[in-house]
């Protein structure tokens, strides 16, 4: 795919979603953080219906842990995987306490050394919460980057580097919001909805379906 169409897909991205951001429902960057956090192998709507009460209860570092593992399960124990994230999420907190003065800090190498964050997690804080230009690749952003060859790769550290070379400087604030919706919504895994698709004729899927 040559820079031509991806600066044309970008820029109907933008037409259509001028102000994209993500789903999950937070009101600082301390709750993005633990929303991204749970949100692993979860879907949104499962996190939000569990962060929803969980943060009328305790929404700062302080407060979640001193709400403590056993008492967070309870807020949680309908997202998956929810022991280990009761466990991070406390030790993150704690973290957060003694290192950060209670801030989420706005640097890599820090979101990093929490626990439960990796690199998919802090491009997501540093983009969202902080305004960076990075690129969180996830399976949708993995799958609709390579069916559609804006930017190819055998794993997603390398879809993400090829993305951020590519993709033009005015759309990369809000590329990664762009297509992880059009990876959860139209360029679906099992059958894309390619004829209802904004960018069916700009996308190089040789295999496009006709169902809308």
């Amino acid at each position: 795919m040559n820079n031509d169409k991806r600066a044309q897909i970008f820029a109907r991205f933008q037409t259509a979603n001028p102000k994209p951001t993500t789903e999950l429902e937070y009101s600082s960057p301390f709750e993005l953080l633990i929303a991204v956090i749970l949100s692993a192998q979860a879907t949104d709507v499962s996190v939000n219906k569990a962060t929803g009460p969980l943060f009328k209860k305790a929404n700062t570092p302080a407060a979640l842990h001193k709400l403590g593992e056993k008492r967070l399960k309870e807020y949680i124990k309908t997202i998956g995987l929810f022991n280990t994230k009761a466990t991070n999420v406390v030790k993150t907190c704690r973290i957060l306490l003694d290192e950060h003065n209670g801030e989420v800090p706005e640097d890599r190498e820090a979101l990093e050394a929490l626990p439960g964050v990796g690199r998919k997690t802090a491009n997501v804080i540093l983009n969202t919460a902080f305004g960076h230009p990075t690129i969180a690749v996830d399976t949708h952003i993995f799958r609709v980057s390579n069916r559609t060859r804006i930017a190819q790769g055998k794993n997603v550290n390398q879809v993400e580097q090829k993305l951020l070379k590519v993709v033009p400087a005015e759309y990369k604030q809000d590329a990664h919001h762009w297509l992880i919706l059009h990876g959860r919504y139209t360029c679906v895994a099992r059958k894309p909805r390619c004829g209802s698709c904004l960018i069916e004729d700009l996308c190089e899927f040789k295999e496009k379906t006709e169902i809308e």
